[in-house]
C-alpha cells in the first residue's frame, strides 16, 4: 500500500532552520506532484508549497516563499522540505502529499501521518 512518512520535525528557536523529509512508497513517485501542507491549533489545513514531479518548478504560498525551499530526489522516493529564517507562526503539523499538482488539498491522493514542528520565540 501507499506510504508516505514525514520525518525532521521538532522544536526550534525562531530564527532557526528544519528540514523535512517525506519517503514514499508503494506508488510511481516520479508520477506524482508533491505537496506540502501544514495545520496549525484551531485552524485549517494550509498549502504550504508544491514540486512538479520532474522537480522541474516549485511554488509556494506567499508567507513562506524566500524562506523554504521543496526539492525531491525521484531516484530515492522522497521529497525534502528545508525551512530558514523559522518563525513562531510557523509552527504546526506538516505534512507531504502526492497528487496531480495543485493548491487544492482536495486535489492530493496520499497523504503523510505529519511532522510536528514547533518554533519558539
Amino acid at each position: 500500500q501507499v506510504q508516505l512518512v514525514e520525518s525532521g520535525g521538532g522544536l526550534v528557536q525562531a530564527g532557526g532552520s528544519l528540514r523535512l523529509s517525506c519517503a514514499a512508497s508503494g506508488l510511481t513517485f516520479s508520477s506524482y506532484a508533491m505537496g506540502w501542507f501544514r495545520q496549525a491549533p484551531g485552524k485549517e489545513r494550509e498549502f504550504v508549497g508544491i514540486i512538479t514531479w520532474s522537480g522541474g518548478s516549485t511554488y509556494y504560498q506567499d508567507s513562506v516563499k524566500g524562506r523554504f525551499t521543496i526539492s525531491r530526489d525521484n531516484a530515492k522516493n522522497t521529497v525534502y522540505l528545508q525551512m530558514n529564517s523559522l518563525k513562531p507562526e510557523d509552527t504546526a503539523v506538516y505534512y507531504c502529499a502526492a497528487g496531480s499538482g495543485t493548491v487544492s488539498k482536495r486535489q492530493y491522493d496520499y497523504w503523510g501521518q505529519g511532522t510536528q514542528v514547533t518554533v519558539s520565540s
